[in-house]
């Protein structure tokens, strides 16, 4: 990886983050696009339209169909990741790096969580790069 890949990695997760302030601690919301309330695809709507001009489709059934798929051994920051949660139900999540994930989780509102978390390593779906992301 040279060092552009390197800055640019870095710019996209400091950029992440610095949304994951602002919606942090937002409650969980089915529906919600807002910080009284967000569900998980509204909050990568939010977070890549601010961090990145990226307009995003509003569901997670919509959004796990954007560019293209990357192993979970390869996911760098800014890749969304997908769940299965429960039969007809998905959620996502973005990528921050060190095995973390930032997404609106319907128990704790927007949080960080890591993949490496059991619930998360049984529901694990797949992952997506981004085509601005690179």
């Amino acid at each position: 990886m040279n060092n552009n890949n390197i800055r640019d990695t870095e710019n996209i997760r400091s950029a992440i983050l610095s949304q994951y302030s602002n919606w942090k601690g937002t409650r969980y919301h089915l529906g919600g696009t807002t910080h009284n309330g967000v569900d998980c695809s509204a909050l990568m709507q939010k977070i890549f339209s601010a961090s990145f001009g990226q307009s995003l489709p509003r569901t997670t059934t919509q959004q796990i169909h954007n560019g293209q798929q990357v192993s979970k051994e390869t996911l760098k920051p800014g890749d969304l990741v997908f769940f299965k949660t429960s039969p007809g139900q998905r959620h996502v999540g973005v990528y921050v790096g060190d095995n973390k994930f930032i997404h609106a989780s319907s128990s704790e509102g927007v949080t960080m969580s890591s993949l490496a978390n059991h619930y998360w390593v049984d529901h694990y779906e797949t992952a997506r790069r981004l085509k601005v992301m690179g």
